[in-house]
């Protein structure tokens, strides 16, 4: 089976170093033979807010059903943000509560505590950066982003494996780390990993 790749960008900012990550791993994945679609929350025309929760459905924007689209067809899913208050970008928030919806990503099942889960056979990869050491993410503060992403989203939703890369901190990379970590970046995807 070829691999299909979407590569998720979350940041909000064109010209942050996520942007170079997102490319690393689409230059090595087309390398490797896979197929790539891209989806730059950025870009997207929607309203981040979920305003009536699960109660009420509030019809998706033609950006998010393109996505949603993209999601459908790829069997790997890259992600790429970074980490703001130990969590995602409230606009890769927001872009997770429109659009990883029942009936989409999972279905709660009539009087259960189950779900099915509706996005088996897909995989992931995130790749995150931080102002700090991931070491010091995972001990002292629990890495939240990471909880939410992998355990609370996508692997509720039947994605696995789902592997984490982390990057930082981030502020203080002179450009020759930068470039170390573009060129693990595009190896990860080279790998398809």
């Amino acid at each position: 089976m070829s691999k299909k790749v979407v590569i998720i960008n979350g940041h909000p900012n064109k010209d942050a170093f996520n942007f170079g990550l997102a490319e690393a791993y689409k230059k090595g994945s087309k390398n490797s033979g896979a197929e790539i679609k891209e989806i730059t929350v950025a870009d997207l025309n929607f309203n981040p807010n979920l305003q009536f929760g699960y109660q009420k459905r509030t019809e998706l924007e033609p950006d998010l059903l393109d996505a949603w689209e993209k999601i459908k067809w790829a069997n790997h899913l890259v992600w790429v943000h970074p980490v703001w208050w130990g969590g995602l970008p409230a606009i890769t928030k927001g872009f997770i509560d429109r659009l990883f919806l029942p009936g989409f990503a999972f279905q709660y099942r009539e009087n259960s505590i189950w779900w099915d889960k509706l996005l088996r056979g897909k995989t992931a990869h995130i790749i995150t950066t931080l102002d700090q050491s991931s070491w010091t993410y995972w001990l002292l503060f629990g890495r939240g982003s990471v909880n939410q992403l992998k355990k609370s989203t996508l692997e509720f939703c039947g994605v696995k494996p789902v592997k984490v890369t982390y990057f930082g901190p981030i502020r203080k990379a002179d450009p020759s780390r930068k470039e170390k970590w573009l060129k693990k970046t595009e190896d990860l995807g080279r790998k398809l990993r």
